[in-house]
Order: C-alpha cells, then sequence, then structure tokens
C-alpha cells in the first residue's frame, strides 16, 4: 500500500466540480482509497440559442486570438463552431488551465496558449501572446459563461486589442443535493471538502442550512486558488488549504494533508 492510499482510506471528500469534470477527481480520490462525495455546486447549461457561437464561426480566420475561459468553453463552443468551420491551423487559442488546453488540443488545436505553474486570468495575460506588443489592433474573441470576471476583456482593451465576448454556456446554482449534504455533514461521514471556484464557495452557502453549513466550516477545505482561499475565509471556512492547480494539485494537497494524520484515524 502506498503512502498515498494510506493517507486517503477512509477518508470521504466532497467533489464539487461541475458535473462534467468531477469524475476524474472523483476517480482519483477512490484510487488513492478514499470515497468521493459528488455535489457539483455549479450546473452548466447548454444556450437555447446557440446563434452568436454559431456566428463566431464564420470569424476565425480574421482573429489573432481565441480564448477560452474554461473546459466547458471549450466544449460548448467548439462542439458548435467545428461542425460550421474548421479550426484555422494559423490561429493560437488561449486559456487559462492544463485541462482546458488537453480539451482544445483533442479537438485538434494544435497552437495553445496556456500559463504554467499558476492557472488563472492574471497568469494568462501575463504571456508575450497576450502583450499590447502582440494584440494591439487586433481581434480577439473570449468565449466564456454568462458572466464571470471582466479581467481579460477589459485588460487587453486596454493594450489595443479589439475584444469581444462569446457567451456560450449558462451557469446556475444547484437546487438539489442540500439534503445528501446535510445528512453526511451532520452524520459526521464528511472529512474534507473541495472548492474550485469562488462562486461555488458562496453556492455552498446558499444550499446548506445554517447548521450544516457551520460543521462545514470546521473541515479542512482545499482550493486551487489564493482568490478561491479568501473567499472562504470571507464566508466563515476556518481550515482552509489552498493547493497548487488542478486535480493533481489537490489531491497532492489532500494526501499530504492526511498522510500527517494516518494514525489517528478520520478527523
Amino acid at each position: 500500500m502506498t503512502g498515498a492510499v494510506s493517507a486517503l482510506a477512509g477518508r470521504r471528500v466532497l467533489v464539487t466540480r461541475p458535473r462534467a469534470q468531477a469524475a476524474a477527481l472523483g476517480e482519483a480520490i477512490r484510487t488513492a482509497g478514499g470515497e468521493p462525495l459528488l455535489l457539483p455546486l455549479i450546473d452548466i447549461e447548454p444556450l437555447d440559442d446557440k446563434r452568436a457561437v454559431a456566428d463566431a464561426a464564420g470569424l476565425l480566420d480574421s482573429l489573432a486570438l481565441a480564448i477560452f475561459v474554461s473546459a466547458n468553453a471549450v466544449a460548448h463552443a467548439l462542439d458548435v463552431m467545428l461542425p460550421l468551420h474548421p479550426w484555422p491551423a494559423a490561429l493560437p487559442a488561449a486559456t487559462v488551465g492544463e485541462q482546458s488546453a488537453q480539451a482544445l488540443r483533442a479537438r485538434g488545436v494544435t497552437r495553445v496558449v496556456v500559463p504554467h505553474g499558476r492557472s488563472d486570468s492574471e497568469a494568462l495575460l501575463a504571456l508575450p501572446e497576450l502583450s499590447a506588443a502582440a494584440l494591439a489592433g487586433r481581434h480577439v474573441l473570449i468565449f466564456r459563461g454568462d458572466g464571470g470576471r471582466e479581467l481579460l476583456g477589459d485588460t487587453l482593451r486596454e493594450r489595443g486589442a479589439i475584444v469581444d465576448h462569446v457567451t456560450c454556456y449558462r451557469r446556475r446554482a444547484p437546487t438539489e443535493g442540500a439534503a445528501l449534504l446535510r445528512e453526511a455533514v451532520m452524520a459526521g461521514s464528511l472529512h474534507a471538502l473541495t472548492l474550485t471556484s469562488s462562486e461555488s464557495v458562496r453556492n455552498l452557502r446558499a444550499l446548506a442550512t445554517p447548521d450544516c453549513f457551520e460543521r462545514l466550516c470546521g473541515l479542512p477545505l482545499f482550493v486551487p486558488h489564493a482568490r478561491i482561499a479568501e473567499e472562504a475565509v470571507a464566508q466563515g471556512f476556518t481550515r482552509v488549504i489552498e493547493t497548487a492547480a488542478s486535480d493533481a494539485g489537490l489531491m497532492a494537497g489532500l494526501t499530504d494533508y492526511f498522510s500527517q494524520y494516518a494514525s489517528t484515524g478520520p478527523t
């Protein structure tokens, strides 16, 4: 038995990624000997009207850069556009994290711009491919869900780029799962949780009953970014562990944390 397996043996971990992205982290926890409890805190829904995404296919040949804010943006945009127009070989696509980069490559996009070490808009904006020298006076499309941060678009406009946003999916707070969550928390059978966006922190608070949320705030919480950690602390979490980005970072954080308590049983 490896150290990772012994560290997570008997540990039940709440996985809150959107449904399409939750399976990989859940399987990693299971492989390491733990038990994932899947509770998506953001529901990703396709748009009823996809005309704006379809129209964007006709702009691909004239773009300097296409930016996808998430793996969901990749899926919901390219599944509509690629049947209408092949991806131009010379057009680079940028994204914030390796999971999204892999999704782009899987759909045949070969020129992928992605930061390493950090997975956020700030890290992407620091790359030379997004500098004023590279993009001033040139057209950039940002594919995203409804709402979201404006940092990418605002910063690129300041650098002289012509920026348009294309909304390609909707995000919704969950309406189900409160009973499942409460049962696990109040029974003391949940040992840790993961939250992968500031929005999911807020959605968790809205979904949980006050007494359930109070108990959740005392559990070790693993987050892949300082911005999420700040939101979690602001909402009342007291044991927040910031990890490296991606599922691998969350798994490393979980196993490192619980390996310190392997001899004491589940916390």
